[in-house]
């Protein structure tokens, strides 16, 4: 057998991976169904793809599927702490993808990963925070001219391709997965707002009953995020910039003000906005003794920790994920280095929700194969009807039945002289 190219931690990891990989494949129905297609139609035959996702048991299904659609895979971590090194190893082994992540990678050795993901020459890329792009766009732009197309994930990854693509920066088409609604609706509101907590629980084994918890931003991820802290009891500040999404947090029953009053009320602080330094020195100036701040956007620039440390008169790991620093008569917690809390200190999203979300990914490869030549260098969502594909097979695969319009409904809505 040829070797495969990798950079991993161990090999022998596989075994406990691919069990935890098989684990997640029974929760991801609608995933499995693309694979089994794709096995026989082959629709990405002879096709190279390189993607910078988060190396995770759901991520290896979608590995598995692309490979199995006839594509020739490289994967890259699209952040240095969420990659499991037991899955990483077992796709290798098992499965025969090349991998390039290590948990807990440093800066120098994630952009060396992510060369050596583009050094397989893509035709697709597959993006999860826009790294990819952006890379091929500053350091490798002699691999632009071959690639065809590219997807991406994130909330944060769209923003700065669509700033790209305004720019006239943007090298090839990209379709954002992220804002399809089999993935924005429930990725970003279930997946996010679960899997955060959960994170934030194993990291610190805090009780959520009674603590005031400040979530900067309301978009789905913060929508799902306050829901379910509501829910688990605790007090919940929102903060916004945006006036709808703030009027609409308010409505939906939460204390709603800026950052620089919620600071001083807060015990736990969670940023999801996908923007920069959100929480200032200003602001840890400001908070209590023994305040805990994390982060669920996709960079940990959400934090001011250059600051924040500059300031510190000592710094020190208290147990695993929690940095202890201390200012002025203060102790500030900062879980999983600012990263995403839910994939640092968890396991991230449960594989029932990313079986849409990748689904999605599967298929926007296919149709990006398809239409390629129809598209011109722009960011656009999954068209209608995949999107509406992936929720009826996810309702299938739930044992879950809906209506149907009756002849005289269907006469009705595309009437305009029926009346009453």
């Amino acid at each position: 057998m040829k070797a495969i190219k990798s950079d991993i931690k161990n090999f022998r990891l596989a075994k406990q991976g691919k069990n935890k990989i098989e684990w997640a494949e029974r929760n991801m129905p609608v995933l499995r169904l693309i694979r089994e297609r794709f096995q026989k139609e082959k629709p990405l035959r002879g096709i190279n793809m390189a993607c910078c996702l988060h190396v995770t048991t759901e991520t290896a299904n979608l590995a598995r599927t692309l490979k199995a659609g006839g594509a020739k895979v490289a994967l890259c971590a699209s952040n240095p702490l969420s990659t499991q090194d037991d899955t990483a190893a077992s796709l290798v082994k098992d499965y025969g993808i090349s991998v390039f992540a290590i948990h807990a990678e440093n800066t120098k050795t994630y952009y060396k990963h992510i060369h050596q993901a583009l050094d397989f020459k893509p035709h697709i890329t597959m993006d999860d925070g826009a790294d990819l792009v952006s890379t091929l766009h500053s350091d490798r732009k002699e691999l632009v001219e071959g690639v065809l197309a590219g997807t991406e994930e994130t909330t944060t990854g769209v923003i700065r391709l669509k700033a790209m693509a305004k720019g006239g920066k943007l090298p090839f088409p990209v379709i954002a997965v992220n804002d399809s609604k089999t993935k924005h609706f429930f990725d970003n509101r279930y997946g996010t707002g679960q899997s955060t907590l959960d994170g934030i629980m194993r990291a610190t084994n805090m009780l959520l009953a009674g603590s005031t918890i400040v979530v900067a931003g309301y978009g789905w991820c913060g929508r799902g995020l306050a829901i379910r802290a509501k829910g688990m009891g605790a007090n919940v500040i929102v903060t916004e910039i945006d006036p709808v999404k703030a009027i609409e947090a308010a409505m939906d029953g939460f204390m709603v003000m800026p950052m620089s009053q919620a600071a001083s009320k807060g015990d736990l602080f969670i940023t999801v906005t996908g923007d920069i330094h959100v929480i200032r020195l200003e602001h840890f100036k400001k908070m209590k003794d023994g305040a805990i701040v994390c982060n669920s956007g996709h960079f940990n620039v959400e934090l001011d920790l250059e600051s924040l440390s500059k300031a510190s008169k000592k710094r020190r790991l208290v147990r695993p994920n929690v940095e202890e620093f201390t200012l002025k008569g203060k102790h500030i917690f900062i879980l999983a280095e600012g990263r995403l809390i839910n994939l640092s200190a968890a396991e991230g999203h449960p594989a029932m929700v990313m079986d849409m979300s990748f689904a999605n990914q599967a298929l926007a490869a296919e149709y990006v194969m398809k239409n390629h030549k129809k598209l011109e260098r722009k960011v656009y969502i999954v068209p209608d009807n995949i999107d509406k594909k992936i929720a009826a097979l996810k309702l299938k695969s739930m044992g879950i039945r809906i209506d149907r319009l009756t002849p005289e409904q269907k006469e009705y809505l595309s009437s305009w002289d029926m009346g009453t």
